[in-house]
């Protein structure tokens, strides 16, 4: 891949926020059909994991337009959401999808930067990011801030996308990755330079092993990646 996933010359969360506030209005649709809907599965696997914990103050960081902290709220009984991103038109959408749920008093939504949480020290029990990790612009330091907010004994759940590795299946994530999802969804979404920087950001990010490394780095211990659908993704775990 030839695309560089951010222009050096720019603050990354710049042009991450900026990005998404563009493709906002289009992003749930081009997200579930571009994933075939697979995406809803892996969330579903991730809220199973929090509900496991016993989880009941959860913090969803990038949570887009709320659809982890949409199901979080429905499917962990007694939990409260604070979902945080860094756009404001994602933000946007998240808090009509909340408020047609009738959520408002589960989940609070609230702009902000991964590296500089507002939330104070151990004050959650789990913390959870769907696909946001590889857009963080410092991520040990964004790693570090998540363990700072996680009580001991706390989890965190991590959904990113990786790169299938297979004979088979690894050229042809690569040929639906690098050739057909720009264009699609640059036509759909009419903003092509984004749907280049998805997939282009998924191959910067760390290998599993290198990730997880990371998180222990950060404070985590008993640091886990599940692979979902072949490795396209995986989901991390940790505790404090």
């Amino acid at each position: 891949m030839t695309v560089k996933p951010y222009d050096p010359e720019r603050p990354k969360k710049t042009q991450v926020r900026d990005m998404f506030d563009r493709i906002a209005p289009r992003y749930d649709l081009l997200n579930h059909t571009l994933s075939f809907n697979i995406d809803r599965l892996w969330r579903r696997r991730v809220v199973r994991l929090v509900r496991r914990s016993g989880a009941q103050r959860i913090l969803d960081l990038a949570t887009g337009t709320g659809d982890l902290a949409i199901d979080l709220a429905l499917h962990v009984p007694g939990a409260r959401v604070l979902g945080v991103d860094l756009s404001e038109g994602m933000l946007d959408i998240a808090r009509r999808k909340v408020a047609a749920r009738g959520l408002d008093a589960r989940i609070r939504l609230e702009q902000g930067d991964a590296e500089h949480l507002g939330a104070a020290d151990a004050s959650v029990d789990a913390l959870t990011v769907a696909f946001g990790v590889r857009n963080f612009g410092d991520l040990e330091a964004g790693l570090r801030e998540m363990a700072r907010t996680i009580r001991p004994g706390g989890k965190v759940v991590i959904l990113e996308f990786s790169e299938p590795k297979g004979a088979l299946l690894g050229p042809l994530y690569r040929f639906y990755s690098g050739w057909l999802l720009p264009r699609v969804g640059g036509a759909v979404s009419k903003d092509r330079k984004a749907y280049e920087y998805l997939p282009a950001s998924v191959e910067a990010f760390p290998e599993p092993g290198a990730f997880m490394e990371l998180m222990r780095r950060a404070g985590f211990r008993n640091c886990r990646a599940r692979s979902q659908s072949f490795g396209i993704a995986q989901i991390y775990t940790g505790e404090r």
